[in-house]
C-alpha cells in the first residue's frame, strides 16, 4: 500500500470494457510526514476522489481489480482504495 495525493485526472476515449465507468487519477507518492516524493503512477478511482487529496493505494493485482471494478480478473496493478482524513505519527 502506498500514500499518495491525486495530482490529476487522466482521460481515456477509448480503454478496456472493463474499466468502463471508472476513473484513472494520476497519483504521487508521498512520505507519512506529507512530503512528496519522485514515484508517480496510475491508479483506477474506487473512492471517488479527487485533485489534492490524499488517498491510500493498493499496488497488487487481485486486490486492486476487485476494488476497482467489483469483479476479480481485470489487468489492473494499482487501485484508490482510499482517502485519507488525517496521518497521526507516534
Amino acid at each position: 500500500m502506498l500514500i499518495a495525493k491525486v495530482i490529476g485526472n487522466v482521460v481515456a476515449t477509448q480503454k478496456n470494457q472493463r474499466y468502463e465507468g471508472s476513473r484513472v487519477m494520476l497519483c504521487r507518492q508521498m512520505t507519512p510526514e506529507g512530503e512528496d516524493m519522485d514515484y508517480t503512477c496510475l491508479a483506477l478511482d474506487s473512492v471517488n476522489s479527487g485533485p489534492g487529496d490524499t488517498v491510500i493505494i493498493v499496488q497488487e493485482g487481485w486486490g486492486a481489480s476487485t476494488a476497482s471494478t467489483g469483479r476479480p480478473g481485470a489487468a489492473i496493478d494499482s487501485a484508490i482504495v482510499g482517502v485519507v482524513d488525517r496521518i497521526d505519527l507516534i
